[in-house]
């Protein structure tokens, strides 16, 4: 029983129960696509049946992962199919489970709200955004928003951080961001804005049918 409830797994040379991150990442990514889908449902059609179901799955599996073990998270472990031939990123166990604990106890709330209760609200919508900026930041920049919650809860040095984070060392020379480069973003955003002032009217006329019979409406 205890080889089935467990959080973390034991690796060699680690000192504590550690998970892979490389498959945290995938199903965090595949979770971000589910919920971004049942989204766009929502928003183009008004149709909350996906949303509903995505729900129920996102709170079933992180039901697994904290109470009985991420080695039998469903999510996890398609995600261990897909990033099988990679390196592991070993990543400390704990600050992990107490980041899913987060993802919990919203996954619950909005389980409440929207299946139970059968309901929308600005509750909802924001308990949703909170957990797609959760995942995004997991799948996309590998940077677990959770786990920074961690460290400023708990006095104790969280261990075996994605990317080293919590490690202290000198960024190398390929990290380091220069004046120019700085310039170069705070120049794309000047652009950014120029094209929503400039070119706003042209964009936003409906585009034709390149194919159509038919000359365009003027």
């Amino acid at each position: 029983m205890k080889k089935i409830i467990k959080f973390g797994e034991d690796v060699q040379g680690y000192e504590i129960p550690v998970l892979n991150e490389r498959e945290i990442r995938a199903a965090a990514g595949m979770l971000f696509l589910l919920m971004i889908i049942s989204l766009f449902m929502i928003l183009s059609k008004g149709n909350f049946l996906l949303i509903k179901y995505s729900i129920s799955l996102f709170l079933t599996d992180f039901i697994i992962r904290v109470f009985v073990s991420p080695r039998f998270s469903p999510t996890l472990i398609l995600a261990r199919m897909i990033v099988s031939n990679q390196t592991p990123e070993y990543v400390g166990a704990k600050q992990k489970m107490f980041s899913w604990i987060i993802g919990l106890v919203l996954a619950t709330t909005m389980f409440i709200l929207m299946v139970i209760v059968n309901s929308y609200s600005p509750i909802s919508g924001i308990i949703c955004l909170i957990c797609l900026i959760f995942l995004f930041f997991e799948s996309v920049f590998g940077i677990c928003l959770g786990c920074k919650v961690y460290s400023l809860i708990y006095k104790e040095k969280a261990q075996y951080c994605p990317g080293e984070v919590c490690d202290v060392k000198s960024k190398q020379e390929i990290q380091k961001i220069s004046k120019a480069q700085l310039f170069v973003v705070l120049g794309f955003v000047a652009y950014i804005f120029l094209m929503s002032y400039f070119l706003n009217t042209s964009f936003s006329v409906k585009p034709h049918d390149l194919f159509a019979t038919e000359s365009p409406a003027k």
